[in-house]
């Protein structure tokens, strides 16, 4: 029996459907070759190298934020390759290891800003969480719920832009929020929805009626449910309702104690049953920075407490300081979670989202080696990208 080379991960291991307790993932040239329970390892991993490291705890797939604006002191808005791997490398080191690189209501000139230099950064090879594209949040947005997106560069949905980057930049707009009752929106969705793209509903004034308009349109995704769109009532609604009732709907949700109350996540836990709860962070540039004064686009944004608000505005939160592993965490510990859970709502659902879920987002023969391993209070104890340990 000839030794193989590679890494045995030892666990609790997190698989579609549950969590084997005695279990093992295999990682060669890349990828996952085994995971499942120790006792079924194939023979020829059955045997010591001295890569291998029996470890307790949990073994889960990597994490994918679907909706990040930076991170390490560094923003998407203003980066080269520098501030790229900052924020890539802060965020793999918290667990992620995809991402949208997301942007803000702004400039069209700067956002062609963004999207070439997101480009040419997936022509190189990424050391850290792969950027799987961009997620344009805005300009599309209503001006009557900007929340920390400057309002003077809202616009009304343009498909003529879209139809531009599309062709400059082939596959890497992913997703794109906007508010699903502006003028020529409609178009723009059912647009987005024959090009592979996510259409989204976020900042927005939309009546439960226009979000089913929306839906109908091809529109399939809501932007931090709760937050800056139309709540819901009982006689209205609203976006919220919308949301909430349509199982069309993907819902992301901020899972930091501060965006949303627990009860309301754990409300929404219980509605998206079928795979269409999606954690993000919503995390700006003060992400793994200690409190003080920072920018989220061109917006001044004071973090005290860890709590990220525009500055001079007592009720405006701008974005959050949080990271995929303690929104894991919070799902897990306070809303109520199973670990399998959270692990879906943190990597299978959004993989599936941006169509990836063919080569990560579970622990599967297979599939690419993006892997975390968390000890039994799950705290990250290792980060695997593309089967490299990063951290």
């Amino acid at each position: 029996m000839s030794e193989v080379s590679g890494q045995l991960l030892y666990g609790k291991v997190v698989i579609p459907g549950g969590v084997i307790e005695e279990g093992v993932v295999a990682i060669q040239d890349g990828s996952i070759v085994y995971a499942g329970e120790v006792q079924n390892l194939p023979e020829r991993w059955q045997v010591l190298n001295p890569e291998s490291k029996k470890t307790d705890g949990y073994i889960v797939p990597g994490f994918i934020d679907v909706h990040v604006h930076g991170g390490s002191g560094e923003d998407f808005m203003y980066s080269g390759k520098e501030e790229l791997d900052k924020i890539t490398s802060f965020h793999c080191s918290q667990g992620t290891t995809a991402m949208l690189a997301t942007s803000m209501t702004a400039p069209k000139a700067s956002i062609d800003k963004v999207l070439k230099e997101v480009s040419e950064y997936q022509q190189q090879d990424m050391p850290y969480t792969i950027i799987e594209g961009v997620h344009l949040e805005g300009p599309f947005i209503s001006p009557k719920w900007p929340g920390a997106q400057n309002p003077e560069h809202i616009v009304i949905p343009n498909v003529e832009w879209m139809e531009a980057w599309e062709a400059q930049y082939p596959g890497l707009i992913k997703q794109v929020t906007l508010a699903p009752e502006r003028e020529g929106a409609l178009n723009a969705i059912a647009w987005m929805d024959a090009h592979g793209i996510n259409a989204a509903l976020g900042h927005t004034d939309a009546t439960y009626e226009e979000v089913e308009a929306a839906v109908e349109a091809g529109l399939r995704q809501g932007v931090h449910t709760f937050n800056a769109m139309t709540p819901l009532h009982h006689r209205k609604p609203g976006t919220a309702g919308a949301v909430l009732s349509d199982d069309r709907i993907h819902a992301e949700i901020i899972a930091d104690g501060i965006h949303v109350h627990p009860a309301c996540i754990s409300i929404l836990a219980k509605l998206k049953t079928n795979d269409n709860l999606i954690l993000i962070t919503d995390a700006m540039s003060a992400a793994g920075m200690p409190d003080g004064d920072y920018t989220i686009g061109d917006l001044p944004v004071e973090v005290k407490d860890g709590i990220a608000m525009l500055k001079g505005e007592s009720n405006s939160l701008a974005g959050s300081t949080l990271t995929m592993i303690k929104g894991f965490r919070y799902l897990v510990e306070t809303v109520g979670l199973t670990v399998e859970h959270a692990s879906r709502v943190a990597s299978y659902n959004p993989a599936k989202r941006l169509r990836i879920q063919d080569r990560t987002g579970t622990l599967e023969a297979g599939k690419q080696a993006d892997v975390l391993l968390l000890d039994d209070s799950l705290n990250i104890q290792g980060v695997w990208v593309r089967g490299r340990q990063v951290f």
